[in-house]
């Protein structure tokens, strides 16, 4: 009796400028490739200008980019990309998380860059740059080819704003989280995290995660503490600022809104874990956010959260269940439900117990398994349409 053969191992091509270093969207590809690299029905290659190895059998293949003159540095690294790919032959599929000019899956971290320049950054023209980078994105999306992953669904209106993609080739993942990391609660963690930036059992802090204090809307959570009416409420309040910014621009908005010993800046950690243990309510207000992970990490760490309608993690937000989805220009309702999640502890802590059992349905097994299943879709397309 013939045994059947075992099947052919998919040779797959990852394209990331940055692999494994710091960044959202490089925490997203290397938390993912590292689980698809598991499987030993794919051989896992990634294309990347710089990159950190992890543990998983993975081979790396260096790209250049041509960073002067600036307009080069898209169009140069979809070059170096296409001309490394073929030169080695032999890919089933393209995974790329970057502008190129061919793959066959695109995970959207990015909106469509010509509305990142209008809307976001309010530029009136586009630079040299801008339309190189628009120029090399037409190609990968008016493809007609290409199978595209949004992190949200607010990527996905974006994306389909401007192009006409088949909504059969779209698929919104978002990133993951890695529950057993978030997942702790240990009083002791609580007290001695907090002891440390000069707070007490009857302080509220509220975190606010950023490396962009500007576009993640710190002034618009400074000006929601200041219009607290309650006093009473306001001064139990500490803002614990994490991450990197414009620091002395912020500091004299805190003294303007008589906020001084209220917002402490931490700078950049690297115990978030303790961090979120610390906090009580998480609030991420930004001007725009494709995703914006810290909001899942927060979740699955009990804490209820406040976000602006203009960030992509708002798709595992029910409003008034686990979180609150606020206009960031409001500031009269951003105050009333700071105000609401302070004076009502028992809603505060059933609130953060709700954004936790949500948050248990995007561990990076579930990720990794739909990305799995569309792999094996777009491979199988690929044969019938050879056949």
């Amino acid at each position: 009796m013939n045994s059947m053969p075992p099947p052919k191992i998919k040779k797959i091509a990852v394209v990331v400028p940055k692999y494994g270093l710091v960044g959202g969207g490089e925490r997203f590809v290397f938390e993912l490739t590292e689980r698809l690299a598991q499987s030993p029905q794919y051989d896992i290659h990634v294309f990347a200008n710089k990159w950190r190895a992890g543990l998983s059998r993975i081979t790396f293949h260096k790209v250049p980019i041509i960073r002067f003159p600036k307009w080069l540095t898209t169009i140069s690294f979809a070059m170096f990309v296409k001309y490394k790919i073929s030169f080695i032959g032999g890919f089933d599929l393209i995974h790329t998380h970057e502008r190129i000019f061919k793959a066959d899956i695109c995970s959207m971290h990015f909106i469509p860059h010509r509305l990142w320049v209008k809307e976001i950054r309010r530029k009136k023209f586009l630079s040299l740059f801008d339309h190189a980078t628009c120029w090399v994105e037409k190609l990968l999306f008016n493809s007609g080819k290409c199978f595209f992953m949004p992190v949200s669904s607010l990527a996905q209106q974006k994306m389909q704003s401007i192009y006409q993609v088949k909504t059969e080739k779209i698929k919104v993942i978002h990133p993951g989280i890695d529950i057993p990391k978030y997942n702790k609660s240990d009083p002791l963690v609580r007290q001695t995290t907090r002891a440390e930036f000069g707070c007490n059992d009857n302080d509220c802090i509220i975190l606010f995660v950023s490396m962009n204090f500007e576009l993640k809307g710190l002034d618009k959570l400074m000006a929601g503490v200041a219009g607290i009416k309650d006093i009473k409420c306001r001064k139990k309040i500490k803002i614990l600022v994490v991450g990197k910014g414009r620091k002395r621009k912020f500091q004299a908005l805190a003294h303007s809104a008589d906020l001084d010993d209220q917002v402490i800046f931490t700078g950049v950690r690297h115990d978030m874990v303790e961090i979120y243990q610390a906090g009580d309510i998480m609030v991420l207000l930004s001007g725009f956010d494709t995703f914006g992970m810290v909001i899942t990490e927060a979740m699955a760490s009990s804490l209820p959260v406040i976000v602006s309608n203009k960030v992509g993690a708002v798709d595992l937000i029910k409003d008034e269940e686990n979180g609150f989805i606020v206009d960031r220009d409001d500031t009269k309702g951003i105050s009333n439900h700071i105000a609401e999640l302070i004076t009502h502890t028992s809603q505060r802590l059933e609130m953060g117990k709700n954004a936790k059992r949500v948050s248990r349905q995007s561990s990076w097994e579930n990720v990794a398994n739909q990305v799995y299943n569309i792999y094996s879709k777009v491979l199988e397309s690929k044969v019938a349409s050879i056949t």
